[in-house]
């Protein structure tokens, strides 16, 4: 398995690319590897060629994995050490959340007929059965099967 890289340079953050979105995501705390770090430099890069020109969708997908790993961090107390695990992992589900639901506004279907382009996906008879015998009045009539 490949060595995985962890880093950042904040002057590059005017470019939409890994540093960028380590700027966005508050995931910058990279000295530390992946013990500081929630993702690696491969996977930023790998979702980032995934959606090309989509930035709010390679994000959502990025804050979707994040969740996922640190879902399952509880907070904890060691005697007079305390760590609040979950906190971190809040700010990122919120971060989800507002993104998730920017994203499913635009998502929504027109109910413009003049929107939609090409051939219908419903239309008139589409469920006739021209197998069946038709009654007078319409609709679809089954007929009993003839044994072989």
């Amino acid at each position: 398995m490949a060595e995985r890289s962890y880093t950042y340079d904040p002057t590059k953050i005017k470019e939409k690319g890994k540093d960028r979105m380590r700027f966005e995501l508050g995931d910058t705390m990279v000295e530390g590897g992946a013990e500081t770090a929630a993702l690696s430099d491969e996977e930023i890069n790998a979702v980032l060629e995934m959606y090309p020109n989509k930035w709010k969708k390679a994000k959502l997908a990025l804050l979707e994995s994040i969740c996922r790993r640190f879902s399952y961090e509880v907070d904890t107390d060691v005697g007079p050490l305390s760590l609040g695990l979950q906190a971190r992992a809040e700010v990122w589900r919120e971060m989800y959340k507002e993104l998730k639901a920017e994203l499913g506004n635009y998502s929504v279907p027109s109910a413009n007929p003049a929107a939609i382009s090409g051939d219908p996906y419903f239309y008139k008879g589409m469920m006739d059965n021209p197998a069946a015998g038709r009654k007078e009045g319409g609709g679809c009539v089954s007929q009993a099967r003839k044994p072989l």
